[in-house]
């Protein structure tokens, strides 16, 4: 996961941790894409507005380097929810800010099961 809001990067994580995903929290996207040169995740979860590299230029680089991985997105900004968007083909969801454990924990949950469901 990468988020640079230090709370929002903890809050997510102990929720994902919580309801049994093994979290890697980075803080920002250069960081997010190292960790990813260097080990397969089962899902990328990435905030959009980030210092340097950006959410959407994260998700970019990240399924050139894995193209079969789930990306959830998420953001408090209407304009970088339509950024999102325009890449429904590399995407699975964009969540809005603020969310609740219940919702970041629900599109985690539905990125995975649907990656899954679809032919190899």
């Amino acid at each position: 996961m990468a988020e640079d809001d230090e709370a929002v990067r903890e809050f997510v994580s102990r929720a994902l941790s919580y309801y049994g995903h093994q979290v890697t929290a980075v803080p920002d996207g250069g960081a997010a894409l190292e960790a990813l040169e260097k080990s397969p995740f089962d899902l990328m979860l990435t905030d959009i507005v980030m210092p340097g590299l950006d959410g959407i230029a994260l998700a970019l680089k990240a399924t050139k380097v894995r193209p079969a991985m789930p990306v959830v997105m998420m953001t408090g900004f209407a304009s970088e929810r339509q950024r999102a968007h325009n890449l429904d083909a590399l995407i699975d969801r964009v969540v809005a800010k603020p969310f609740s454990l219940k919702e970041i924990c629900a599109a985690v949950d539905d990125a995975l099961a649907s990656r899954r469901r679809m032919p190899a």
